[in-house]
């Protein structure tokens, strides 16, 4: 009779059925755009709104979606360093996908690190939907107007990504310069807005490290 710790490792590294991958990816990018479209079409630039008194927010903020502020403008005004970004995080996507199809065939491949590769792809495709196409289905999002479907304010790949979450948890006014990233002009930690994409990439970065971190490194 197998012990219950040799039958959860054998569950662990079962294969997933690729639709079932298909079905997670599809329900992670469903939350993800769901919730930008929703803060899009009802905040106005900067605005937001108390969550939990003190410590978190929902706060629309829009960022051009170009690594490192990169802006590689020709004459015309067109940006290329943003689509040369964008085309580069399309060919990770589709390597990303690749990879997940490639350790789905194998034996030994645990769930979790297939689990952890979908929510990095869902976050890099959620992201890279806004930079695609929201600056062609929607009107441009001002401190004054809330947008709206039906407008265009920027080409293909040309859109900005919306974030939201912003969690000021306690004022750090001795910050270290070297980690100023992680605190807002106010010098609250912690600074940075992000959406649920970013979230998903940041989950899984953790949890991969800390628990399939030998099965990556072999």
């Amino acid at each position: 009779m197998r012990s219950a710790c040799t039958i959860f490792v054998s569950m662990e590294t079962r294969k997933f059925k690729l639709s079932n991958i298909a079905w997670l990816l599809v329900a992670l990018l469903v939350a993800d755009q769901a919730l930008k479209i929703w803060i899009k079409t009802h905040f106005a630039l900067g605005e937001g709104v108390s969550v939990f008194p003190d410590w978190f927010q929902l706060r629309f903020i829009e960022n051009p979606g170009a690594a490192f502020g990169m802006r590689l403008m020709a004459g015309d005004g067109y940006d290329w360093g943003k689509l040369i970004l964008g085309i580069f995080r399309l060919l990770a996507s589709g390597a990303i996908a690749y990879l997940i199809y490639h350790l789905n065939r194998r034996e030994d491949t645990p769930k979790g690190v297939l689990v952890g590769l979908v929510l990095i792809l869902a976050g890099a495709v959620g992201n890279i939907l806004d930079s695609a196409f929201y600056g062609l289905v929607f009107s441009a999002s001002t401190p004054l107007t809330v947008a709206h479907f039906g407008g265009s304010y920027a080409g293909f790949m040309m859109g900005k990504v919306v974030d939201m979450f912003y969690f000021p948890l306690f004022q750090w006014n001795n910050c270290p310069q070297w980690l100023s990233f992680l605190v807002d002009g106010n010098n609250y930690f912690f600074g940075p807005v992000f959406n649920l994409a970013d979230s998903y990439i940041s989950v899984a970065v953790v949890y991969l490290l800390l628990f399939h971190y030998k099965y990556l490194n072999k």
